[in-house]
C-alpha cells in the first residue's frame, strides 16, 4: 500500500469548464490524467516500432468504455477491440471507421459478426457457431478473412501462473485435443474463407514475461506445423506498464518478437496487441471526500462519499494506492480509523488507517491508478455513475456529467398497466 499526505486547502480547487466559467468539483468524480495517458500511448508504439515494426494496436473497450476514452484512442489512429454486438455499435456511433475494428470474443452477434467480416474488420473466430455462420458468405462472390482463437495449455508451460490453473481456459479451440485443427479443417471448406491470423489472450496471476514467451512460442509452433500463411499474430493484452519492479512494454515487445521471428517475417505478419489496464489503469483517480464520522466503541468510522464499488466493483482489493489530503495541519493523532464507503453494505470499508492524523468532514482522499475496469463495472446502486472529468494542461474538463434520476429512466416505461 502506498500513502501520500497533503495539506491543501481542497476548498482553493476549481474547473474550466467551456467559456471559461469556473465550477467547484463535486466530489465524488473520476480524474483522467491525458498527460500521463499519452505517455503511456508513446511508450507502447516506441516499443512496438523498436521491435516488431509491423503492428496493429487495439484498445481493449471493455477496460473503460467511456466515450471519451474511446474517441481519444480513435484520434490516435488505435483499433477498437470489442467483444460484443454493444461494443460494436458503440464504437460505430462514436466515430470508428468500419474496417478499425477488432471483433473478438464469444458473445458477437449474428448481424455484427458478418457485417464485421464484410467491412474488412479483424475477426476472430471463438466459437463453433459462428463458423456456422460463414455458411450465408458462401455464394457472395468475394473473399474474406478471418483469424481464429488458440485455446492451448497455458498452465503446463506456466505453472502457477494462470487465473484459471488446471481447470484451463474456456475460450478459443483447443490445440491439444484437436479441436483447433478441426476448426482449421472446417474453415478450410469454406473457398472464399481464408484463416489470416492466430488470436491468443489469457488472463494470468503473473502478467510475467513468461507467459508471452509462451504464447509467442505457440504460435510458430501451429504456424509451422499446419503450415499457415499468417497475416497477423495476436498476443492479445494484460501487460504490466509504468510500475515499479514489473516488465515494461519495452520488456514484452522484445519477448514475444524475440520468439515470433522464429517463424515470422516482420514485413508479411503484424503483431497485434490488445492491451487495456496498462493503458488506462495509471491515469485515473478517484476523488473522494470525508462527508462524515461516526465513532462507536469498536472503531472510529470515516465515512466517504465514495465506495468500493467505485473503484473495486467485485470487491476483492485488499489495498489501494491513495492520496490523503488535509484542509488543515492541526490535526490530532488517530490509533485507529476506519475509511468506509456510502453504502448499506458492511463491508464496504476501503482501508484501515493506524497513527495518522484525525481525518475530518470535507478532507479528500484520492485514489490512484484506478481507470481500469472501475467505470465498466461499477454499479447503479444506492448512487449514480459520478462525473468524469480530463485534466490537459492547466485545465480540467468535465467529459460525462454525473447521473441523475434523468439518466436513470431515460427510455424507461413506468406507467402503471391494466
Amino acid at each position: 500500500m502506498q500513502q501520500t499526505i497533503i495539506y491543501c486547502g481542497v476548498r482553493e480547487l476549481y474547473i474550466h469548464e467551456t467559456k471559461h466559467v469556473q465550477e467547484k468539483l463535486e466530489t465524488p468524480y473520476f480524474l483522467i490524467d491525458k498527460q500521463k495517458l499519452d505517455d503511456n500511448i508513446k511508450d507502447l508504439k516506441n516499443a512496438l516500432a523498436t521491435c516488431w515494426n509491423n503492428y496493429i494496436i487495439g484498445y481493449s473497450v471493455k477496460t473503460n468504455s467511456l466515450p471519451w476514452l474511446i474517441c481519444y484512442f480513435k484520434n490516435r489512429g488505435i483499433f477498437a477491440e470489442v467483444v460484443s454486438d454493444d461494443e460494436y455499435n458503440l464504437v460505430l456511433k462514436l466515430g470508428y471507421a468500419k474496417d478499425k475494428l477488432i471483433y473478438n470474443g464469444p458473445i458477437k452477434s449474428k448481424h455484427t459478426f458478418l457485417q464485421a467480416i464484410k467491412n474488412g474488420c479483424i475477426v476472430n473466430i471463438d466459437t463453433e457457431r459462428e463458423i456456422s455462420w460463414l455458411k450465408s458468405l458462401c455464394n457472395t462472390g468475394q473473399k474474406f478473412e478471418v483469424g481464429i482463437r488458440v485455446n492451448f495449455d497455458l498452465e503446463a508451460y506456466c505453472p502457477k501462473e494462470t487465473l484459471m490453473g488446471d481447470a484451463g481456459s474456456r475460450f478459443g479451440f483447443c490445440y491439444e485435443n484437436g479441436e483447433l485443427l478441426k476448426a482449421l479443417n472446417n474453415l478450410k471448406a469454406f473457398n472464399n474463407v481464408k484463416v489470416a491470423g492466430l488470436h491468443f489472450h489469457y488472463g494470468t496471476k503473473t502478467r510475467s514475461l513468461n507467459v508471452y514467451q509462451a504464447i509467442a512460442r505457440m504460435a510458430c509452433r501451429i504456424k509451422s506445423e499446419y503450415d499457415l500463411d499468417l497475416k497477423y499474430v495476436d498476443v492479445g493484452g494484460g501487460f504490466y506498464h509504468s510500475m515499479s519492479g514489473k516488465p515494461s512494454y519495452m520488456d514484452y515487445i522484445r519477448v514475444i518478437s524475440g520468439e515470433l521471428s522464429q517463424a515470422f517475417d516482420v514485413t508479411k505478419t503484424k503483431l497485434i496487441v490488445e492491451p487495456g489496464v496498462s493503458l488506462v489503469g495509471t491515469p485515473i483517480s478517484f476523488v473522494s471526500s470525508v462527508i462524515d464520522i461516526n465513532q462507536t466503541i469498536a472503531n472510529y468510522f470515516v465515512i466517504t462519499d465514495g465506495s468500493r464499488i467505485n473503484i473495486d466493483p467485485l470487491m476483492n482489493k485488499k489495498q489501494y494506492i491513495y492520496t490523503i489530503k488535509y484542509m488543515d495541519n492541526t490535526r490530532k493523532t488517530m490509533p485507529t480509523q476506519v475509511i468506509s464507503g456510502f453504502t448499506c453494505i458492511e463491508k464496504d470499508r476501503l482501508f484501515l488507517l493506524s497513527n495518522h492524523p484525525q481525518l475530518k468532514v470535507g478532507d479528500q482522499i484520492i485514489y490512484n491508478r484506478v481507470g481500469a475496469y472501475t467505470m465498466s463495472l461499477s454499479p447503479l446502486f444506492i448512487k449514480f455513475y459520478p462525473a468524469v472529468y480530463v485534466k490537459n494542461n492547466n485545465k480540467i474538463i468535465k467529459v460525462r456529467k454525473k447521473w441523475t434520476s434523468d439518466e436513470y429512466i431515460q427510455k424507461s416505461r413506468f406507467e402503471m398497466l391494466e
